[in-house]
């Protein structure tokens, strides 16, 4: 009779706890910021695509509360500092690829609000016929070939364009916008060391917004779900140059991406920038939120916004931060730059008008332009 041994198994419970650092260095908000090198028109044209971020987001919110759409939704606010000058950087023929908090770069790269709008709204008259909605919105006749809800799901595809550029010899770049949580996943440092294996046209553009958010990856601190510290330190064991900026200097960020991309068009293979920004104060809910409706006096005096975000809309806001500079730098007077937010305001207000109104997709449409 076999000898029946009573086992108790003993389950140990492993718990993640941050490492604390000693004295890290740390990421402070810089307070010199500086204009991007270009014409007025120029610094114009960046000043009004912000409002269009700010103001077509702005307006999802209540479209979502009214229940006029439904699903999960990811809002840009806040890093349009990095976004709008890093995609001015770019030839019109470049490849991009985006995730979930895709709005910004969509309307960065000229999408047209209303059919943006539309998409997300599931109507018709979407840029993807209401088939892609707020987390797969497309334009690939701006370059943007994929938008993914799926973390770290565009990095190894931005690589792959990226190799067929190569073997093209088109000259075209790719530039893949992420968050900091892709850099957890494995599909990240696969992709790196093929890249870099292979020196492949790529720019890896990771925007942080997790500066003051507790358990997030900041500057040099280690966050309790990611052991690399800072994260450029991930790319960098790839040999991939990487390097840490202010991204709500845009002045900053436009000077950093235009020297990535012109290294990386000169056949010196990929790039990697982390953009720090801080958390949008009303995507701190589940469901996202305005503690306050922008308009440009709020670049002088933030007296109305509620104290718990007034600091943020003090010293985080790439746009506000935008507005004093044209303003000191005798770019722009208060008058004008309140008139091109008078403009957007106008153009956003047709564009949700004209979503709202478009038809909803007939049923037999969820048979065409699909694949398996």
């Amino acid at each position: 009779m076999p000898l029946l041994l009573a086992f108790s198994p003993v389950i140990e419970l492993l718990s993640i706890r941050p490492v604390n650092v000693d004295k890290p260095p740390s990421f402070a908000i810089s307070h010199n910021h500086m204009l991007p090198k270009l014409p007025r028109e120029s610094l114009l044209d960046l000043c009004r695509r912000m409002f269009v971020i700010r103001h077509f987001e702005e307006n999802l919110v209540p479209l979502h509360d009214r229940g006029v759409f439904g699903g999960h939704y990811h809002l840009y606010v806040g890093q349009e500092g990095t976004g709008v000058p890093a995609i001015s950087c770019l030839r019109s023929d470049d490849y991009l690829f985006t995730t979930h908090r895709n709005h910004g770069h969509l309307l960065a790269r000229g999408a047209e609000p209303k059919r943006l709008y539309a998409e997300i709204l599931g109507r018709a008259d979407g840029l993807n016929k209401g088939k892609g909605g707020s987390f797969h919105s497309v334009a690939p006749s701006l370059g943007f070939l994929h938008s993914s809800g799926v973390v770290a799901g565009i990095i190894p595809l931005s690589t792959g364009t990226a190799y067929a550029s190569k073997a093209q010899k088109n000259g075209r770049i790719t530039v893949c916008l992420f968050g900091d949580g892709s850099l957890e996943e494995g599909a990240a440092p696969e992709a790196f060391n093929l890249a870099s294996l292979f020196k492949l046209p790529v720019l890896f553009l990771c925007e942080n917004n997790g500066k003051y958010g507790a358990g997030r990856a900041v500057a040099a601190a280690q966050s309790t779900s990611m052991a690399a510290y800072p994260l450029t330190d991930l790319p960098k064991a790839y040999k991939i140059p990487a390097q840490q900026i202010d991204g709500m200097d845009a002045g900053l960020g436009h000077a950093a991406i235009l020297e990535a991309a012109e290294k990386i068009r000169h056949s010196e293979g990929p790039q990697f920038v982390e953009a720090q920004t801080a958390r949008y104060p009303g995507s701190d809910t589940n469901w996202p939120t305005v503690p306050q409706t922008t308009y440009t006096s709020l670049a002088w005096d933030v007296s109305s916004v509620p104290e718990k975000a007034r600091k943020w809309y003090e010293s985080c806001v790439p746009l506000l931060i935008l507005i004093r500079e044209l303003e000191a730098a005798n770019q722009a007077t208060k008058d004008e730059i309140a008139g091109i937010e008078r403009q957007v305001k106008v153009e956003i207000a047709a564009a949700v008008e004209f979503a709202v109104n478009s038809p909803y997709p007939k049923p037999e449409e969820a048979e065409r332009n699909f694949f398996a």
